[in-house]
């Protein structure tokens, strides 16, 4: 070996090597394996965006959680002697524990321990950029971590003795850390107000203009399509959200302005203090005037997708709000094919293959919710000019409700309106 390789070989063995993850999911009853199989597809894309290789799975048909360890005991000593054997660093559950729960299987496992939440919050942790996504995280995974200090830290257990220690001699450090948080929390919660403060006094001047908000399940494509639209050069890349500040700008159609926001991406289970925190930044959400909720049409579970949405949409007051659906991704979707070829395929490659009718699927929605949906590609730009139509139908008929009389107002200063407005 040269002392290029060697220099090549070091470099090697010193770089720091990606955390392995198993994942651990229960199918209980109502639940069959493919859609546990498909929860747990999802659980392992958290994983990569956290930056994790996930390396097995594990599942366990049991009617409900073992309130120790979450699994029974047989598959606790399957899951320990697998994270022993192959030295795996972290073991990611798709459900939250409970703070025993956590503390009795990293007690078992000598391993990370992270449950769906805590998994949430640290991916938020990483991708939040403006100060108000960054104090609203840090507030979320606090107020997550104050019930399960004793599980964090194992050196919580010692005794803190000595002077000048609130409550004396044999006081838990667990106090002192509590305390620190709940502290911490305070100062968050008061900085955040203020941040509120001037988000409200921003929204403030942008009435007398349509509102767009882009609201969907975490990597369908939104900030894709806010990029389409208005070149606001969004982070838009194949990760669960890749997106996690709200973007704000101006965009106009058929001499129609309006502004259109990219927000946060809503997924399953999404943790309840990160929704509370977020609460400031879904203003955008509430407060639009139109909703343009996009789908992954390639996605298995896409129906269930839209229920996700609209069942978060009525959590923070929006589930009311005007809408256009968007399915998109249609390039993805196989085509349906023709009579001919249905009789040269056989019954498991029709079985296989993901085949949709746009045309049914277009006129059970338009029935469903009174407005037709637009299929589009926005990766590819596909049918984009169908969309625009749809969507300055639909602007216009908010803007109407502003101005009645005159579909645009000579007297509004439109130019006030910067292209660069960011939230």
């Amino acid at each position: 070996m040269n002392k290029y390789s060697r220099k090549i070989q070091k470099l090697y063995d010193t770089a720091p090597k990606q955390e392995t993850a198993v994942l651990v999911a229960l199918i209980n009853q109502g639940q069959t394996e493919q859609q546990v199989n498909e929860y747990l597809e999802e659980l392992a894309f958290l994983t990569e965006t956290l930056g994790a290789k996930t390396v097995y799975r594990f599942t366990q048909r049991m009617e409900r959680p073992d309130v120790k360890t979450f699994v029974g005991s047989g598959k606790l000593e399957e899951i320990q002697s697998y994270v022993e054997h192959f030295q795996v660093n972290m073991v990611i559950f798709d459900d939250d524990l409970s703070p025993s729960q956590m503390r009795n299987l990293e007690n078992e496992l000598k391993v990370k321990v992270y449950d769906r939440s805590l998994l949430i919050l640290d991916i938020f942790l990483n991708r939040a950029q403006t100060a108000q996504a960054k104090t609203q995280v840090e507030l979320a995974r606090f107020q997550y971590l104050l019930p399960r200090l004793t599980n964090m830290w194992t050196h919580l257990e010692r005794q803190r003795g000595g002077t000048g220690t609130r409550g004396g001699a044999g006081e838990k450090e667990i106090e002192t850390d509590k305390r620190d948080i709940r502290n911490k929390i305070t100062l968050l919660k008061e900085k955040l107000r203020e941040i509120e403060k001037q988000g409200v006094t921003q929204r403030k001047g942008r009435k007398g203009i349509v509102r767009v908000a882009l609201v969907g399940y975490t990597n369908v494509g939104k900030s894709t399509l806010m990029n389409l639209m208005t070149k606001a050069n969004i982070l838009a890349e194949n990760k669960l959200f890749a997106t996690v500040d709200a973007t704000v700008r101006k965009v106009v159609l058929d001499n129609i302005p309006f502004l259109l926001s990219d927000t946060v991406g809503f997924i399953r289970k999404l943790p309840t203090h990160l929704i509370e925190s977020f609460k400031s930044t879904l203003e955008e959400v509430r407060e639009a005037d139109l909703l343009v909720h996009v789908v992954d049409i390639s996605h298995p579970s896409f129906e269930e997708h839209i229920a996700v949405v609209q069942q978060t949409l009525n959590e923070i007051g929006a589930g009311d709000k005007s809408m256009l659906l968007v399915f998109n991704k249609i390039d993805l979707v196989p085509p349906m094919p023709s009579e001919e070829e249905r009789l040269l395929m056989s019954d498991i490659e029709l079985e296989q293959q993901q085949y949709l009718d746009f045309e049914k699927l277009s006129e059970a929605y338009a029935k469903k919710t009174g407005i037709e949906p637009v299929f589009m590609a926005a990766q590819e730009a596909l049918h984009i000019e169908e969309f625009r139509t749809a969507l300055v139908k639909e602007v216009k008929k908010q803007h109407l409700k502003i101005y009645p009389h005159y579909l645009q107002d000579e007297t509004i200063d439109w130019s006030s309106y910067s292209d660069e407005s960011e939230v």
